[in-house]
Formats: C-alpha cells, structure tokens, sequence
C-alpha cells in the first residue's frame, strides 16, 4: 500500500466513518448534489418564469405562434447540442478511465479511488454537465444561423466564379462554418479531458508519449478528427474568397484566383497527408514525426498560404493591374450595385440652366408653398415652450410628413406630446404616481414647414389639448412611443390622469386592448418577480381588471418581437381614421453577400423589407412586406408565417404617409457616390468620385441630411412627396446631381438620379454659402444681430429643382441672449448670381426676381398692421422713423395681396425715408 493511502486512511479511519453513519465521500457526495440541485432548480425556475411572462406578452399581441417557434428552436438546438455534446466528452472520458493501468505503479491510489468513488463521479458529471451547459448555449444561441439555413430562399443570382447560388453563401456557408467550429471546439476539449485522465494516471514526470497503444490510439483518434475539421475549414476557405479583401476591390481578385485558391487545396492535401503521418507515428510509435509534421504544416500554411499570393500580387498583379483585375472589378460593382438597391435607380440628364425663371416660379406654386423654412432642432424646442403645456410633457422628436388639408397637398412637421414622469416634482416621484396614474402621453402638435406667424413662431395646425386643428383625433392617448420606456398598470383603483383643464384635471380609465391582465396571484407573483418590483404584489390598487403595459418604447417592442430585423432610427408618427399610429421602418440585412463591399459597420447587403406600423394607444403590432423578392424576408417568413402580412392588406390612407426611410437613403448615398461608375476602367481610376456637399447649419460646417420635398418631377404633372440629396465632385464645390426617392403611391420606392452637364457649372452648396458669407448686405445685418447679444442660427440649406434649373433656400432663425425661443426671422433666397435675405421666403423671391413674378398662393396668418397714410419726407428723426415703419409694413401687405407694383412703389418710398433719415443722423 502507498504511503499516501496509509496517510489518508490515518486522517479519515473507517471506524470513525461508520460511527457517524457513512463515509466522508458519501458526505460530501451527498452535499455536492444536493447544492446542484438546489441551483438547477433555481436557474429552472428564473428561466421558466421569463418564458412564461413573455409567452402572455406575445400572446396579448397575436404573436404566440413566433414566440413559441424562437423558443422550441432553441430548447430543440439546446437539447440536442448538449447530448451530442454529453455523449463526446463522457463516452471518451469514460473510455480514458478504462484504458489507464490500474497498478500501483501509476500516480493513482486505487484503493483510495475506490473510496472516493461518489465523489470523483459526482464531480465528473457536474463538469461534464457545466461543459455541456456551455455548449449548448452556443449552439441555441446561433438559433437564426440554423434556421435561415433550413428554410432559405434564393436570390435568384449565381456567382460568376464558382457558380454558386448567393443564398449558399448568405445561409448555407455561416451554418457551415458555425458547425464545424462547434465540433472542433468539442474534440478539442475531448482530447483536453483524455489527455487530462492520461497525464494524472501515468505522471506528469512520466510524459514522454511512453503510453500504451491503446492509450495513443485513442489520443490519437481524437487529434485525426481535429485535423479532419482544419481539412474542412480550408475547404470552406475556398467559398470564403469572395469575402476577400487582397486586390483592389472587395471579393475574389486576379490573386485570390490565380494563388489563394491552389493554396486552399493544397494546405488541404498537406492536412490530409499530416492525418496519414499521424496514423503511420501511432502504429510505429514514432511519436516525433507528429512534431516534424505540425512543423511541416506550419511551413507550408505560411509559403503557400501567406508568401505565394503576396509574390503573386506584387510580381504578377501590381505591374498590370487593372488589365489582371478588370474582370473581378466589373464583379464587384455589379454585386455591390445588387446587394444596395442601385440598379434599380433610373438615371437621366438634367439641364441646371442658370437660374430660374419667373415663370418657373409660378409653374411650380405648390412647391414654392411647400419648401421647409422651419428647421427640426428650433421647431422641437418651440413646440417644448409652446405647447408642452405642463413640465412633464416632452416633445422628443419633430417628424415631416403630408397631408391633404383644405384641398391643398402641404407638407407639414408634426410631433408627439409625449409623457415624462421624471419630470414630475421630487416629492411626486411615486410608485402610485409613475406607474398607475400618470401613464400616457397626450395628443400631437403639427404645424406646416413654411408658415410664420408674429414673432417668428410657427403657425400651429393641429394644438392645445385636447387637440384642436385642422386634423381630428379621436383617441389622443400615447401609451406606445417613443419614451415609454417604463411599465405601466391600468384600469386600478387610482384613475390615470388623462389631461389637464384648466386648473383642474380631467381623469379616466384605459379602453384599449393593449397589456397583460394581472387577474389571479400567480400572475401577479410572475411580474413581479419579473420587473424586480414587490409591489404589483402586495398593493391593494390593482383589482381583477388590471393590466399590465410594458415594452411600450416602439422600437423595443419591435425588437421584442422581431430581434432579426434591423430598425431605423426615426419612427414617425401618422394620424390614420382620426387615431395616432407610429410607422417603423425595418430592413433586413447581411454582412455575407458575396462580392459586395462592406460598410463601415460590415453590412453589405441591406433591403427595406417591413413596414411596422404600430397602434399608439392600444399596442398593436402590423408588419407589412414592403419588399417580397427580398430573399432573406422570404427566408424569415418561411420560419414565421404568422408574423408578416402582405403590403396590399395596408390601408391605403396609411399607405399615403409611407415615406422611403433615410437611414436607407443614407446607406444608399454613401455607395452610390463611388458605384455610380459603372465602367471598370472609370472605377479603377476613381475619375469620377463624387461627395455630399457641406452647409453650414448651426454654426459648425457639416455634411448635408436628406430632406424631404414637395416638388414635382422632370417631366410630370404633379408634385410629389420626395427624399432627395445632391451631389457634388469630390474636391471641388460645384452641384454634379441629385439623387431622389420617391414616396407617394405606386411610384414608392423608386431612385431617380439627375446628373447635370459635367461642360457646366453649377454653383454647389459650399458655394452658395460662401457667397452668403460674402454678401455685404447679409453679414452686416448677422453682425448686427450678433452685437445686439442675440445668436444667429443658420438652418438647412435647400437645393430645389424648379423646371430646368435650381434655387437654393436656407433659414435664418434668431435666438435671444440667454437661450429664448428661436424664431424665424429671415430667408435667404439664392438663383443664379442674385442672392437676396428677406423676412419671408416671397419677399426674397420678389427681390430676385422683380416685379414680373407671379402671384405664388401662400397661405399667411399674419394679422394685418394698420398702416398710416402716406406723409411727405420731413426733417423730423421721430417723424421718419414712423413714416419708414409705415413703409415697410404696406409693403408686406403688397407682398401678402400679390402686388408686386404696390410694394415695388412703397419699398422705394422706404429707401427715400431711409436715406433722408441717414442724412440727418449724419449731421448730428
């Protein structure tokens, strides 16, 4: 017997042990399970409990059904990944334990393994079960990568090099790679626990590979399946090239073909002959082949793998490039121009004649009552000071849409009263208060982007609460939006505040649909363990018909329920049969598509493919196909038929405010300025790069947003609602295009591309601001601002296609000494190389243009100034000032009325007053 048995048989003798009724290893056997248990009930119980609030959460909305598909799938992949998992590392643990000697002469105390026997298995299964554990979370958690695997659909396009379907790369190839990873991870921790059993069985000081051949067989079975996995992995290497980054463009390159691809097959056959020379060592017991031929194998992966493409690069590639490269060049811009949407833009000419005309002007009155003066940053701080009405309502966004209003198409702005309960008074931050009675937002503010009312605010369409306007909303109440970020209860004893009155408040009760019942204690108890709040079940102000809202932030319900799609940022709001409904775009995206160069974020292929409309007072969750030949929607529909509903099932009166997102749009910019060169030898040479032009907005310089538009189109008959973006060459300042999306009716979706004449120049953005910059009349009047301690803040500069040529407009706000309201107080008109800055957008086209423009019908709302009679000039200062007030409001009047004659007399009577009035000054 070994000494250290006889150590341990003096600590723990068997007499003592069967006085205290067993022995230690049973003991601590017996602990050890016990603890697992008690834990795995724990962790049971905690995940079941999720599992069942969100099953009532999915089922309250009608989306049982993809709950229940997400869940199975993964409890299935879970399952079964960790028996295969259990079955590898126990089968070959339990094969290792019989294939160590079991003498005295091993490291092992037999006699003492025999009596520590419960515990080392008790041990052995909690690490095989934690390692299962590991495994199979891995695997269920990649639960998107098996399903888009089983059931994909095709895009209906075969790469040009292998031949193979995009969905094989898209779904078939990460499944691929996803499993043989997880296998190789697997062997490798097998052969860490044989190894493991062997080493301690036989010594440490022992480790020579002087082990029995059983023991090598089966250690060196389980390195000859590693290798086989390697062997996989450089065959999926193969299809991996046309992710490669090595020639000029994204994809496959002349290198990759001509170098990286024999490397693939032949860093292939050196595994497979190192599998032989792993077999060949094993029967002759020549173990230190293995290491010459780990070494041999690293040689190899680095000449062939490494070295050869690069010499192939350099010597072959690099002296003829683009005569080697064309072909994969022409590659890559056709997939990138698929995977972005840009061959479905229409690209034609357009004239950009100098400026327009006033005809041009009156063709086209709608557009010109319908540019955007009001800027989205001052517009959101005016509706918080005007029409917040309380200190805890918050208008957190300003969105633009269109809406049909007294006969005439208006393109409007409008935001959301939304709640926020942290801004109640300390004192009033209550459990009763945050979650029971101040639940919901109130109503919306909308106001159309071109009206000026007295003191630069803007003229207000839809206001107050409750809401009164030229819009009806029936149901105003916002429980879903965009800063409901807490849960709330419904329908207790504690009526919600529904809106103020006066100096009284008006209270209800919830009447929608939306939210979980909390009937029953079972459920109470659930939620409450769920938010981490006791009181849903000990307070007595919940009854029988108690509800439950949460997930009510828009986009993380979305995301709840649609985890795979990708959402853009700005939700808008839309009033649909006189109730309020947010519309969410979402896109479906991959970072596989073959040939198509990545984002900055990764993403090479992106589609619009849902429109999610949600219902702002009851929850209700719609998502329509906005693109079915998308094959990944296709692909996801095919795993969730529940979930989505044809485009034709839309409303067409919510159809009529679908606008084209300008995340995507953004995306689409940032790839079409370099893929709209279409011809290999033009991309190569980058001879025609374009740029987003730059503005100055708000102090700093930028580069321009999008911007939707009113405006009618080259060639048709009626104005449209547009998202639209010009271009300029890279480098240089002037307008080369622009790029529009159009969003009204059958026409949705379609990009329009207009590419001015390159033998032309057409001022460009930066330009026109410089000009403005420039402009004597304009900086003195800034300055003057300025010294007066008020903050000049230049909004959004527009450029706008008007018949065959462009005018550009920009805002001007002012903003008092110690952050007032920002008002808007000029416009800054600029056509050809006239520029003009007025207080209203027609003062500054009459200035442009003369006394030849047409009457442009425009609704204004500014009350009429009593104007004295005309006096003569006199040398009285008081009197003057008086008379050039007058002046100039009559002039405004002309403006207003259309009469360019009336305001051309009165602006030169102005100029006389004025000039007399200098005179005087001067002398004194």
């Amino acid at each position: 017997m070994g000494s250290f048995e006889k150590q341990w048989q003096k600590w723990f003798p068997e007499d003592q042990d069967k006085k205290k009724g067993g022995s230690a290893a049973s003991r601590t056997s017996r602990i050890l399970w016990t603890l697992g248990i008690l834990i795995v009930v724990f962790i049971i119980i905690s995940v079941s409990k999720g599992f069942y609030t969100d099953w009532l959460w999915f089922s309250s909305i009608g989306y049982g059904s993809v709950f229940t598909t997400i869940l199975w799938s993964r409890i299935l992949i879970f399952f079964i990944a960790t028996i295969i998992f259990t079955i590898l590392f126990a089968g070959n643990l339990f094969l290792a334990t019989r294939l160590v000697p079991k003498t005295d002469n091993s490291l092992w105390p037999w006699a003492l393994v025999k009596r520590l026997q419960p515990a080392i298995r008790t041990g052995v299964i909690i690490v095989t079960l934690f390692l299962s554990l590991i495994f199979g979370l891995v695997a269920q958690s990649n639960w998107e990568v098996i399903l888009l695997a089983l059931n994909w659909q095709p895009f209906g396009i075969v790469d040009p090099v292998f031949q193979k379907e995009v969905g094989f790369y898209v779904f078939s190839l990460p499944f691929l790679s996803l499993l043989r990873g997880w296998l190789t991870g697997a062997f490798i921790v097998c052969l860490i626990g044989s190894a493991g059993v062997y080493a301690v069985s036989y010594g440490i000081q022992r480790l020579k590979f002087n082990y029995a051949r059983p023991v090598m067989i089966h250690l060196g079975g389980l390195f000859i399946i590693i290798l086989g996995f390697f062997a996989w992995a450089y065959w999926l290497g193969i299809w991996d090239l046309v992710y490669s980054s090595r020639g000029v463009v994204f994809g496959a390159s002349y290198a990759d073909m001509h170098s990286k691809l024999p490397a693939q097959w032949i860093l292939l056959a050196v595994v497979i002959l190192f599998i032989i020379l792993v077999i060949f060592s094993i029967v002759r017991r020549n173990y230190r082949l293995i290491l010459y031929g780990i070494g041999a194998w690293i040689v190899a992966a680095v000449l062939v793998g490494t070295v050869y493409p690069a010499i192939i690069q350099r010597f072959q590639v690099q002296p003829s490039e683009l005569a080697k490269e064309t072909p994969y060049i022409k590659y890559n811009i056709d997939f990138t121009r698929e995977a972005f949407g840009l061959n479905d833009i229409v690209e034609q000419p357009y004239p950009a004649n100098d400026t327009p005309s006033p005809q041009d002007i009156a063709a086209n009155e709608v557009t010109i009552s319908n540019v955007r003066l009001w800027d989205h940053r001052p517009l959101k701080d005016t509706f918080n000071h005007i029409q917040s009405l309380r200190p805890y309502y918050d208008f957190n966004d300003v969105d633009i849409d269109r809406y049909t209003i007294d006969g005439n198409y208006r393109q409007v702005m409008l935001s959301v009263r939304e709640l926020s309960a942290e801004k109640l008074p300390e004192e009033a931050q209550t459990w009763v208060n945050r979650r029971l009675l101040y639940t919901h937002g109130y109503g919306i503010t909308l106001s159309p982007v071109n009206e000026v009312a007295t003191q630069g605010l803007p003229v207000l369409m839809v206001k107050d609460i409750p809401p009164v306007g030229k819009i009806k909303i029936a149901q105003p109440g916002i429980y879903y939006g965009e800063k409901t970020n807490n849960y709330v209860i419904v329908n207790t004893e504690t009526q919600e505040f529904d809106y103020p009155a006066g100096d009284e408040n008006v209270y209800g009760s919830y009447e929608g649909t939306g939210g979980i019942s909390l009937n029953g204690f079972f459920r109470r108890l659930m939620y409450a363990w769920e938010m981490g709040d006791f009181n849903i079940l000990i307070s007595g102000e919940l009854t029988s018909e108690s509800k439950l809202l949460y997930h009510r932030n828009i986009q993380q319900r979305v995301n709840h329920l649609a985890p795979f799609l990708m959402l853009d940022r700005d939700p808008y709001i839309t009033v649909m049969d006189d109730n309020l409904y947010w519309i969410q775009d979402a896109y479906t995206v991959s970072d596989r598509y073959p040939y198509s160069t990545p984002l900055p974020n990764g993403l090479n292929y992106i589609r619009n493919s849902v429109k999610v409309v949600i219902d702002a007072y009851n929850g209700d969750v719609s998502f329509y196909i906005a693109d079915p030949e998308d094959a990944l929607i296709r692909t996801y529909q095919a795993i969730f038929p529940d979930l989505f509903i044809p485009m034709e099932q839309m409303p067409d009166e919510l159809k009529s405010h679908l606008r084209y997102p300008e995340d995507m749009f953004n995306v689409q910019v940032q790839t079409y300025l370099t893929y709209h060169m279409k011809d290999a030898r033009v991309f190569y040479n980058k001879e025609d790069l374009w740029e987003v032009p730059r503005e100055v907005y708000f102090g700093p310089e930028q580069s321009m947003d999008p911007y939707y538009i009113i405006m009618r189109l080259p060639e048709e008959d009626m104005e449209e609602f547009l998202l639209m973006l010009p271009f300029t060459p890279a480098n240089k300042k002037n307008t080369i295009g622009w790029l529009a999306a159009r969003c009204d009716g059958e026409n949705y979706g379609k990009l329009l591309a207009y590419s001015f004449p390159k033998e032309e120049w057409v001022d460009g953005p930066s330009q026109i601001e410089n000009r403005i910059g420039q402009d004597t009349v304009i900086t003195e009047q800034l300055a003057l601002w300025g010294r007066g301690g008020s903050t000049v803040l230049r909004g959004n500069l527009l450029l706008i296609p008007l018949g065959e040529s462009i005018l550009y407009v920009e805002p001007v706000f002012l903003q008092a000494e110690g952050g007032g309201l920002p008002e808007l107080k000029r416009v800054i008109v600029a056509a050809g190389e006239k520029i003009a800055m007025t207080p209203s957008l027609r003062e500054s086209l009459a200035a442009i243009f003369g006394q030849e423009t047409p009457v442009v019908e425009e609704p204004d709302i500014t009350p009429p100034v009593e104007v004295k009679p005309e006096t003569p000039v006199t040398n009285d200062i008081a009197e003057l000032i008086e008379q050039a007030q007058a002046h100039y409001e009559k002039a405004q009047e002309y403006v207003q009325d259309g009469d360019w004659a009336g305001f051309g007399k009165e602006w030169d009577a102005l100029q006389e007053v004025l000039e007399k009035l200098a005179e005087l000054t001067a002398d004194k």
